[in-house]
């Protein structure tokens, strides 16, 4: 079967277009300092719609598509939880606090060095330091 341009790329467009959705795990992560949760997941439907729409994708398609992003994002979340059990296995809660901290305090020196303050893009924390912890 000849695939066009438009097949080829649409699980391309459709990881751009999802890619925010990686970041809605650590959406109430700042205690309410970011997007509503239930928001976040209504503006990102609202955002693979109109990709899905502009790539022309059947409903057939799309619900394949969505299907495969679910089972992708928990097998994400199978793994991330599945690494900080082996982490857990590895270094104690003191020990894991001092690596976080680590990170964090080199996260700081490095944005010093950059000229950064403390937040990442659109004003939010930059979670690096916390996700390698998590990892």
């Amino acid at each position: 079967m000849k695939m066009s341009l438009r097949q080829l790329f649409a699980p391309a467009f459709l990881a751009v277009a999802l890619m925010p959705l990686a970041f809605t795990a650590q959406a109430d992560h700042h205690d309410g300092q970011g997007m509503d949760r239930e928001a976040m997941k209504e503006r990102m439907e609202e955002r693979r719609q109109e990709v899905y729409q502009r790539a022309e994708l059947s409903e057939e398609q799309q619900a394949a598509l969505d299907e495969a992003h679910a089972e992708h994002r928990e097998a994400v979340l199978a793994l991330r939880e599945e690494h900080q059990a082996r982490v857990a296995e590895i270094l104690s809660e003191e020990e894991q606090q001092a690596l976080s901290n680590a990170m964090h305090e080199m996260l700081a020196e490095y944005r010093q060095e950059r000229g950064h303050g403390g937040h990442g893009k659109r004003g939010h924390h930059d979670d690096a330091a916390h996700d390698m912890n998590a990892e």
